[in-house]
Parts: C-alpha cells; structure tokens; sequence
C-alpha cells in the first residue's frame, strides 16, 4: 500500500487532488470513516483517494467542497485529473473539446464519445480490455461536462444509419443508447442528424472524422487510427473537411427526421423504450 505521507502532490492531478484531500480532512479533525460518513461513502473509499489508488468522480469531489468548506475547489480540480487519466494521445482532444465553440462530427459505426450513455461507453471500451473499465468509463463520460458550462459548445453529430443497427452492449443498452440521443431532441446546442442508407455514396465514406471551431484560434481537424489521433490546422485539409461535413449535413435527414428514425429504430429493433436513459 503507498503510505499517505510518501504522496508526491507534484507527481500528478490524482496525486495533488489526494494530498489535498486528505490535508483539508485533517484540518477539519476528520477521520477517514467521518469524512466517510459525511459524504456518504465509506471511509475505505476516502483513502483510496487520498493515497491516488481511486479515482474521485465529480459527485464525491461536489460533497467534498460542501463538507469541507473549499469553495468548489475539488470540482474544478476533477477536471483535470480525469481528463490527466485520458490516453496520452487523447487528452488533446479533450483540450480542443474543452476549448472548441461548436464541434462538428461524422460518425460511422459508433456514437460519439460526448453522447454515450453510461453502458454504451462501457460496452465500447470493454471490447478488448475489461481492466480498470469502471475507471475508464468514468473518464470519458467526464468529458461530457462541457455542456454544463455556462456557454456550452454547440455540438453537431452526422451519424451513419449503420451506427443505429450495430448492436453494442446488447439491445438494452442500444435502447438506452437511443433514447439518450432523442434526449437532446428539443436542445438547440445538441444536434444529431442521421445519414441514412438510402445515401448511398458519399463523401465520408474514406472515415469518421471531426471539426473544432475556435472563437479566435485556426479550426482544427481531427482523424483518429489505431491506438493514435491526428489533429492538424492545414488550411487545405480543413477546407476539404469542412466542404465535406456540410455535404454530409445536406445528405443527411432533418433534425426532426433523424430523432424519428432513431425513434423507430429504438422500438422495432430494441423494444419499447425502457430503464433510464443514460444508465
């Protein structure tokens, strides 16, 4: 077991935000377990935080500001640690997400990262490596913070029909899958539009790829592979993308159109809509 007091707060976010944990409980004369208690989990848990063992979620660092008194300290501070607990090849991405006024994406097999529901993501990432897959979950579902800000992005998803069908997770999940999508259906700053089969040929078929705008920084565009992602400002690139993406949003169904396929595709592929939506 690392010992508490070996912790190096310099050595990472989750290593700053344990040193701090466990710095502010004392100063307040809490054991573990009362803390624990507080918060309404158990003592254990606390520790493991404190000793950077556990991940902390953005619900226990929100008790830990109000039990402590630290002014929203912890909340921000989660930011960075599950953003830090990203492949390194990722967290770039985060930070473009994070920092982008409208995020445009096409989508052919998969529903974007920042509308998974919970076992979605799950099942996504657990294909080929069920380790540390809460953890994991929890760290791209975090991402999906941005649209609390104050001024969130505006977010644009161009998803193939095939996504809709491709059974991950079981139908239950693609259920809740689903209907986590029709949630956004009335948010103006959430917008999905399906590109159905009917297309046929088009001008994504070479891949999924995205669009970040910026209020004053070049737009970025960015490509992902195995195990690696490509985010370039090429001028030329991003004019292609960008000439692409409104071809795909032309080809695609209307706002209104999309939610009711995938309406239709919830109840007479998956059954009737049930569970909670982004379980």
């Amino acid at each position: 077991m690392t010992h508490i007091n070996a912790l190096d707060p310099g050595a990472s976010p989750l290593d700053y935000y344990g040193f701090e944990l466990r710095r502010h409980r004392e100063a307040a004369g809490l054991t573990q377990r009362q803390l624990g208690d507080i918060l309404n989990y158990t003592g254990s848990l606390v520790g493991q935080i404190e000793t950077a063992r556990k991940l902390p979620t953005p619900e226990f660092s929100e008790r830990a500001d109000a039990a402590l008194g630290t002014d929203g300290m912890f909340s921000r501070l989660v930011e960075l640690v599950l953003r830090s607990r990203l492949p390194a090849w990722f967290q770039q991405v985060a930070e473009l997400e994070a920092r982008a006024l409208e995020i445009c994406t096409f989508q052919t097999h998969v529903v974007h990262g920042l509308l998974q529901a919970q076992s979605y993501a799950r099942s996504v990432l657990g294909v080929l490596d069920q380790a540390d897959l809460d953890d994991r979950t929890a760290v791209r579902l975090a991402r999906q913070r941005i649209f609390d800000k104050e001024v969130p992005p505006v977010l644009w998803m161009v998803i193939s029909e095939g996504a809709l069908h491709q059974e991950i997770g079981g139908a239950e999940t693609m259920r809740n899958q689903l209907a986590h999508l029709l949630a956004f259906e009335h948010n103006p700053r959430v917008n999905i539009q399906v590109l159905p089969f009917s297309v046929g040929a088009h001008v994504g078929l070479q891949g999924a790829f995205n669009l970040y705008r910026f209020e004053r920084d070049p737009d970025i565009v960015y490509t992902e592979g195995y195990g690696s992602g490509h985010p370039t400002a090429n001028p030329d690139t991003v004019k292609d993308c960008s000439l692409r993406y409104d071809h795909l949003r032309a080809a695609a169904l209307s706002l209104k159109d999309s939610a009711e396929l995938i309406r239709r595709v919830m109840e007479e592929r998956y059954g009737q809509q049930g569970g909670d939506p982004v379980a």
